[in-house]
């Protein structure tokens, strides 16, 4: 029987092994089952790189009893911090006082490609490592060791049964992230596979965001021969090194928590790329394109940090040139969260022009702008290298021109998010080499970043008629307001006041705002979403904001513009300095803040990146590069809910896409698609989902026996999991049409599938990637529209002691039936707790049985009775449960508590003071936790800390009432 251990793991050995890794079983390692690193490996290695350890071996013990202590003092808690810490000791704060007279001297623990000894590294292979004991220790299906440091970690999952993917093997490495952090320290790479597709990530990094690895144009996915391929090119002896000490990162997330980033392949690409024209002198420039979302931003700052700590560069200046005005942009962002070292900013001339003639050997963050200020030459060394955002912006004011008379000398790398089409001059001159065939000298597509999951497909919805701008309507109420006007006039006036006649109509703004504010309650707010609204101009935002206000309630709306030129003050309530705007676009990520619109003319079009913002209301005339920009607002991915970004259209940009996105590059064309097809699709999707139940003559019938009926005819694992994806793709499909009317004549069918496929679903979290849950909207309309009723006479045999189980089981002849009504009325129970951790174990176990018995490991009679087993327990476990109401009484009861103090001087959300406290204090509470001293002290201290100190309301009296309500609800 084909598994993971005869497949992929040992496919994934022999690989290896080829590469240049030496395998070596784990129970052949010198190495004790506690210990994380190979030590005699590492104090090999250390003796063999250093001449100042080699003449004192005992140095290497120092060292190693230092990194000891370090991984030993990791917790889940501190993990990044502690990886960070790893990697800093090792490769940048490792100066130790082994030189003449104690001279600190920098202590090498890897070989590397820079300094030309890669070959003294020692790369080994091993699987079925096991930590930290043998008796119940954990068991990682394979480890890579670079000198004995474990760098690469992999879990592989059966390559034979569709619903385990990839995804569950790295749900386990996140479980091992937690249970055993210790073997993390060293992580450089976390990876796992079925057999069919390759994903890996860092660590503490959800698994939702792990990303495939691909070389070349060959990036097909679904057999062994592509698992073995992106191993092959990723996991190499010199990749895994490369990717150790040059692309992964360390930043500060918005929530002030640290995180570890590593790159994407296209980003691993694209610096290498930068890296190896600069080390070899020529060409001195280069262009690439990778689409809008993909990752820009961090390829070059693992490319800046690469260039930087390269020696055979000799401390080169990097310089990285936005194309904003101001400074303060998403580029400057990702470079300040990711701590890169000696990063400078130039906001004026005069700055720029001081930094250069200082020969100054940092990273600068400058804009385009300011080369367009300064005359002559500014520096002529060679080993400065610029990389420039949004390579086209160099057209304007022949500014790449200026740069280039200002660094003759250096090397010009542009950076775009949108195809540059061959009229853009220009921008091939100034960054093109002719050594690039296509143009490019790295290109990373729409195509690519939907297929890797890097952003999100676009779709697009019309409007009704009397919404859409078309020139039609325009032209028509132009005449009708300049009847009387001269040829002349009437001319002059068409510049100016032609399509402003039409977008600022009072009857025309109520309308779309109407439409607006249905469309976000129905479709958007549902699903957790957020969205922008796209104005015409500054008088459009306030007049918009005006009627959504009314709509939707002025906290759930504000604008962003740019007020400058502001002479009368008309945009003043919208004027803020950088930091009171950050701020705001902070509140706006936040899922709980109630802000759930931004109005925008200009500003948030460009460098914005929410991946909550989901919807764009488009009513402002864009074209090419704009537009293209614009719309990729909402293309991040975000959560498993987030399928795809919405565009609705009030000027009917799309009604002729080729016309709106005119690029050479056809594909982008196809960024965008009309929702319409998705609806168009709609009646095989679902004829798909009912074909598996061609049998059941009833599918209105809301009984047990009606639910029975339908598992049958999912009588095997393969056809379940075959109806899940395809019920998956339907539910998604569901989810981005509903509340259309297009809907209503599939409705039953729907409900009564999402009932099928809720009974079906596995009660753990394994096969995530197909056993998806079901959207916000399918769980609100299967509540309103159907009631199972529990099947309620599995009671009578759960009182049975053994021997009358025996007796039960053997009087009845149909087993099976009995087994499917137990099952389905645990898989219940187990649903109804789905959060609490025994809930969760027993959903585990039931999964496991199952499996055993499909397999043919226990007859049924054996399943019925561990059936059974498990179903006592998941009662006496309910028993234990407080019961949902007095939670909700709880909430409800400190809600009215906090709604009651709230004004204007305490401007406090009440919805989150009381989300925080009550999950704070579930952590908290055991049974009977009101009858004991540390219960009731400790809810006090986590009580005390969110009032006082996170929120600042140090009133007793106040924590007093609050504290009551906890000790009568929780």
């Amino acid at each position: 029987m084909f598994n993971e251990d005869n497949t992929i793991e040992q496919m994934s050995v022999e690989a290896l092994a080829s590469l240049g890794w030496r395998y070596v079983a784990a129970e052949d390692l010198p190495r004790r089952h506690a210990d994380v690193m190979v030590e005699p490996m590492v104090k090999d290695a250390l003796i063999r790189l250093n001449p100042e350890i080699a003449e004192d071996p005992d140095r290497a013990d120092e060292i190693i009893y230092r990194l000891r202590a370090l991984i030993q003092s990791t917790s889940p808690q501190n993990l990044v911090s502690t990886n960070e810490r790893f990697k800093k000791l090792v490769i940048e704060e490792n100066s130790f006082p082994y030189g003449k007279d104690g001279r600190m001297v920098p202590i090498r623990f890897f070989g590397t490609a820079a300094d030309g000894d890669l070959d003294k590294n020692e790369y080994i292979v091993t699987n079925q490592w096991v930590y930290p004991q043998e008796q119940g220790g954990k068991r990682l299906d394979l480890v890579l060791l670079v000198n004995g440091f474990p760098l690469v970690i992999g879990e592989f999952k059966t390559p034979v049964r569709d619903s385990i993917t990839w995804l569950d093997g790295a749900g386990d490495i996140a479980k091992y992230e937690k249970s055993i952090p210790q073997m993390f320290v060293c992580s450089a790479i976390n990876f796992a596979s079925e057999g069919k597709c390759y994903r890996y990530g860092s660590v503490n990094m959800p698994p939702e965001m792990w990303g495939p690895w691909h070389e070349g144009d060959k990036k097909s996915e679904g057999t062994l021969a592509d698992v073995k391929r992106s191993m092959a090119s990723m996991l190499t002896p010199s990749n895994v090194t490369d990717i150790f000490q040059f692309f992964t990162l360390f930043a500060t997330d918005k929530k002030h928590r640290r995180i570890k980033l590593i790159c994407r392949y296209q980003q691993f690409e694209g610096a290498n790329l930068i890296v190896d024209r600069v080390r070899a002198g020529y060409p001195k420039r280069g262009l690439i394109w990778h689409f809008q979302g993909s990752g820009k931003s961090l390829l070059m700052v693992f490319a800046a940090q690469k260039l930087r700590m390269v020696p055979e560069l000799k401390n080169p200046t990097v310089v990285i040139v936005d194309d904003r005005i101001d400074l303060e942009t998403q580029i400057t962002g990702t470079f300040n969260a990711s701590d890169i070292p000696n990063l400078a900013s130039a906001g004026s001339k005069e700055e720029l022009e001081s930094f250069f003639k200082q020969d100054m050997r940092k990273i600068l963050i400058t804009t385009i702008f300011k080369f367009g200020e300064v005359a002559g030459t500014l520096n002529e060394r060679e080993n400065i290298i610029l990389m420039v955002d949004e390579a086209h912006r160099t057209q304007e004011g022949d500014l790449g021109e200026k740069m280039r008379l200002a660094l003759p000398n250096a090397f010009f790398f542009g950076l775009t998010g949108t195809p540059i089409n061959r009229t853009d001059k220009n921008t091939f001159h100034t960054f093109g080499a002719k050594e690039d065939k296509s143009g490019y000298m790295s290109r990373y597509s729409f195509a690519d970043s939907i297929r890797d999951h890097a952003t999100l497909p676009l779709h697009f919805e019309t409007v009704p008629v009397e919404l859409h701008v078309n020139q039609e309507v325009v032209n028509a109420a132009f005449d009708e307001m300049t009847r009387d006007l001269s040829k002349e006039d009437k001319a002059e006036l068409t510049r100016r006041v032609k399509i402003e006649s039409v977008m600022k109509a009072p009857d025309r703004i109520h309308k779309v705002c109407e439409h607006i504010a249905k469309h976000f309650k129905s479709k958007v707010e549902p699903d957790g979403f957020k969205a922008q609204v796209v104005c015409y101009d500054r008088e459009c935002c306030l007049l918009y904001k005006e009627e959504l206000d009314k709509l939707l309630g002025a906290d759930a709306v504000t604008i962003v513009m740019d007020t400058n030129n502001d002479k009368e003050d008309r945009y003043k309530a919208y004027r803020r300095d950088r930091d009171a705007e950050e701020k705001l676009l902070d509140r706006f990520r936040d899922p709980d803040d109630p802000l759930k619109i931004l109005i925008v003319t200009a500003k948030l079009l460009t460098g914005f990146d929410a991946p909550i913002l989901q919807t764009q209301y488009l009513d402002k005339p864009l074209r090419d590069h704009t537009l293209l920009q614009a719309i990729c607002r909402t293309n991040r991915v975000y959560n498993d809910k987030k399928t795809f970004g919405l565009i609705v259209d009030y000027i009917g940009l799309f009604d002729n896409v080729a016309k709106s996105l005119h690029f050479d590059e056809a594909e982008v064309q196809k960024v965008i698609t009309n929702i319409d097809e998705v609806k168009a699709e709609l009646p095989r999707l679902m004829h798909y989902c009912l074909e598996y139940f061609s049998t059941v003559k009833d599918r209105r019938s809301a009984d047990w026996e009606s639910l029975l009926e339908a598992q049958q005819c999912l009588p095997t694992t393969k056809v379940k999991d075959q109806f899940g994806a395809d019920f998956s793709v339907l539910n998604r499909a569901w989810e981005a049409l509903s509340p259309d009317p297009c809907l209503n004549p599939y409705k039953p069918d729907f409900i009564w599938l999402s009932q099928v496929y809720d009974s079906v679903r596995p009660v753990d979290n394994r096969g995530k990637l197909i056993w998806a849950a079901l959207g916000p909207k399918t769980i609100e309309l299967v509540h309103e529209n159907i009631t199972v009723e529990r099947v309620r006479d599995d009671d009578d045999i759960l009182e049975l002691d053994e021997d009358m189980i025996e007796h039960f089981i053997n009087d009845k002849s149909n087993t099976e039936k009995i087994t499917r009504k137990l099952e389905i009325d645990l898989v219940a129970r187990i649903r109804r707790h789905d959060t609490n951790g025994k809930f969760q174990k027993l959903g585990e176990r039931l999964e496991d049985l199952r499996e055993r018995h499909e397999q043919g490991l226990i007859n049924s009679v054996e399943f019925l009775k561990m059936l059974i087993d498990l179903a006592k327990e998941a009662r006496a476990a309910e028993k234990e449960v407080v019961p949902e109401e007095e939670e909700d009484k709880g909430k409800a009861a400190l809600t009215e508590l906090f709604n009651g103090i709230k004004n204007g001087d305490t401007p406090i959300i009440v919805e989150n003071i009381v989300n925080d406290i009550d999950e704070i204090v579930k952590i908290t509470r055991f049974d009977g936790w009101q009858a004991t001293t540390a219960g009731v002290k400790e809810v006090k201290k986590q009580l005390r800390a969110i009032l006082w100190m996170r929120y600042k309301l140090k009133d007793q009296a106040l924590f007093d009432k609050a504290y009551s309500y906890i000790e009568l609800y929780y």
